[in-house]
């Protein structure tokens, strides 16, 4: 059915698509002044930008009750060279640079296959035994220079503040993505070997960005994809620290996944190979992402130790030291805000409570979901304990912050904690919370 076809069937006059589609792109942060101009012009056969098109599909959607894809509406999707697009990890790296745009041109497709949970298995051994690619400059159409490279920086920063306070629900339709659909021309573009391999580095941490988003909105093929091209590109970058953040970010994927063994394998790996290259921020991400996936794994020790070492590299970070600003978010509060769960996952409650007052500060108008999503585990915490009251008190917390987050995997935490309060269904509260949860939140994925 073509876009034609659509409209007619839904019965929503151009103006009023065009204000429906404006509004739909607010929503993932961005701001467009379409008018029923643009949907007549839409109508005879001019084709729109990728977001605009993933607004429209989603507005025609919504109205007609059922998914509509972009096929559908008559755009199709750019063909890939086959299922492994984007999973592989070239050693050669100008192989790896036309695969890189390949991939970043045709991950949003709504078909990826999933990988049985292997698919970090080559790049990772890859990465460790040769992290970074030596410097080369690059002759091309389009000079490339140092305000290219901080423009993507810019958009990394602001992508990772918009996922924070929003969640990923909309990372097809974000900057981020389409500064990684227009790479191509930089990447085929004259740079000297000091801005390439800048430019490497920043489209490493935009890939990054953009996996991590994914995820966050249960996109986990695409999710894999955008992290392994974005430990390539840290590679093609020489940047061996950039490299170790993506690795523990790609470990943090795989503990989500409920891949914790890989995990902490990951993570360990990250943090051993960053020794000696990596900032001390870095290296006690590496740490918390190992105590993450050993705490699920009951190994107390193993994730009391990575945590304690965590807590220790961080204190000790003084002024003037070298520390990456796209990593200033770890902080001491958000440690202990990760240190709720890992505890939660040991059966300690007591010791999560204790690190819940110590990330009592997290402002959530910054760290909106990390701040919903403690507030859901704490109320786990409490449950536990048998401890009803709180439990529903701060489940009502996390559902007046998340709701405005469109994140399935921090919803996933106040769903499973529905399920849990069932055999307490009876109690007047305890209806009024999960109602809530299941009326005020996306069903669960």
């Amino acid at each position: 059915m073509w876009l034609g076809a659509l409209v007619a069937a839904c019965g929503a006059s151009h103006r009023e698509l065009a204000r429906l589609v404006n509004a739909a792109a607010q929503v993932g942060v961005r701001r467009t002044a379409y008018t029923h101009t643009h949907v007549a012009a839409w109508l005879a056969g001019a084709i729109p930008r990728k977001a605009a098109q993933e607004c429209v599909v989603e507005v025609l959607g919504n109205l007609l009750g059922r998914v509509v894809t972009l096929s559908d509406a008559g755009w199709g999707v750019p063909p890939v060279s086959g299922s492994d697009t984007g999973l592989d990890f070239p050693h050669d790296r100008e192989a790896a640079l036309a695969g890189a745009v390949t991939c970043w041109r045709s991950v949003d497709r709504r078909d990826l296959l999933l990988t049985a949970g292997a698919a970090f298995t080559t790049p990772t051994f890859r990465w460790l035994a040769d992290p970074a690619d030596e410097p080369d400059k690059h002759v091309g159409s389009v000079r490339v220079g140092p305000a290219d490279v901080e423009r993507l920086w810019s958009a990394a920063a602001e992508a990772q503040v918009a996922d924070s306070r929003f969640g990923g629900g909309n990372w097809r339709r974000s900057q981020v993505m389409d500064c990684l659909r227009e790479a191509g021309p930089l990447l085929e573009g004259t740079y000297s070997d000091s801005t390439g391999q800048a430019l490497h580095g920043a489209l490493a941490e935009l890939s990054r960005v953009a996996g991590w988003a994914a995820m966050d909105a249960g996109d986990r093929a695409a999710s894999d994809r955008l992290l392994i091209q974005a430990l390539r590109m840290a590679r093609a970058a020489g940047d061996v620290e950039m490299g170790c953040y993506v690795l523990a970010t790609m470990s943090l994927s795989a503990y989500l996944a409920g891949r914790c063994a890989q995990a902490a394998e990951m993570a360990s790996a990250a943090y051993a190979r960053g020794r000696g290259h990596a900032a001390p921020r870095v290296l006690a991400f590496c740490k918390l992402a190992e105590a993450r996936a050993l705490a699920k794994q009951g190994d107390g020790a193993g994730a009391g130790a990575a945590l304690a070492l965590c807590e220790r590299l961080l204190s000790g970070i003084r002024p003037g030291v070298h520390d990456p600003g796209w990593l200033s978010y770890l902080t001491a509060e958000r440690l202990a805000t990760d240190g709720v769960e890992v505890h939660r996952d040991l059966g300690l409650t007591r010791s999560a409570m204790v690190w819940a007052d110590r990330a009592g500060a997290m402002p959530v108008e910054r760290f909106t979901r990390a701040v919903g999503i403690r507030r859901a585990v704490l109320a786990g915490v409490h449950l536990i304990d048998g401890d009803l009251e709180p439990t529903l008190d701060e489940a009502h917390r996390s559902v007046d912050i998340l709701r405005g987050v469109r994140s399935p995997r921090a919803h996933t935490y106040l769903h499973d904690l529905a399920g849990q309060l069932g055999r307490w269904r009876d109690e007047p509260g305890v209806r009024d919370v999960v109602h809530r949860i299941r009326t005020e939140l996306p069903p669960a994925v």
